[in-house]
């Protein structure tokens, strides 16, 4: 294969998972809370350089493929969303970026989320998919007389935090997690957190992926017609 195929091919799996990513952010535009992501993309010489400060020596093992683009990592935009007022006694928004609600998944376990909109399921104070929202002592929530108050708040850097779906997160390392005994001047009661995607700049970036692919494609394309013309040459010299 000729090597020039190689960093192509690698481009263009990178512009397809980063279009998956960009189409995830386009559909959560509406989604009460939701963090955009984004990615980051660099070549296999990176980790070389990175290894050799770090007094380690590693196999290297050519230029072509040392130079291959790949995504480096994935990171959450941590900007707030815009806070809009609905008037509902069930909806509530976090003050700052970086704190979350609790709540206790299907499975039991304790996940965060930046989504207020909660409902009412049997007395229980309850998220969109019908999960509790818990106090500070990681207790159900019933709906009495100030039961505002209840609600547990934490705050978390995003860096300590993974995406697991239904717009909530795990945490990584649960050290590195402040808990308030009381959520007085951290939410605001009747007001709901929007999503934090830009409509147009996250369009922009779909666009840009999507031509990056098609570059890729036509160059691969171009490659593979060169290459044929070549052995129809030399096959043609041999007779």
């Amino acid at each position: 294969m000729n090597q020039g195929t190689y960093p192509l091919a690698a481009s263009m799996i990178n512009q397809i998972n980063r279009l998956d990513q960009i189409s995830n952010n386009l559909a959560n535009l509406n989604t009460n809370g939701f963090k955009q992501e984004g990615t980051t993309e660099t070549t296999f010489n990176y980790y070389l350089q990175k290894a050799q400060e770090q007094n380690v020596v590693p196999t290297k093992i050519n230029t072509v493929t040392n130079n291959i683009p790949k995504i480096d990592s994935k990171f959450i935009n941590s900007e707030m969303g815009s806070i809009t007022l609905t008037g509902n006694k069930l909806d509530f928004a976090l003050n700052d970026s970086d704190t979350f609600f609790k709540v206790q998944n299907a499975n039991g376990d304790i996940v965060y989320t930046r989504d207020g909109a909660f409902k009412n399921l049997d007395n229980f104070l309850v998220d969109s998919n019908g999960n509790n929202i818990l106090n500070a002592d990681n207790e159900p929530i019933t709906l009495e007389d100030e039961f505002a108050s209840q609600i547990g708040v934490v705050k978390i850097p995003y860096t300590n935090l993974d995406k697991i779906g239904d717009n909530t997160f795990s945490i990584k390392n649960p050290n590195q997690m402040e808990i308030f005994d009381n959520n007085d001047s951290l939410i605001v009661n009747g007001a709901i957190e929007k999503s934090n995607v830009n409509s147009v700049s996250t369009m922009v970036e779909l666009i840009d992926a999507n031509r990056s692919f098609e570059q890729a494609q036509k160059a691969v394309k171009s490659i593979d017609e060169l290459n044929a013309s070549l052995i129809e040459k030399i096959g043609s010299n041999t007779k």
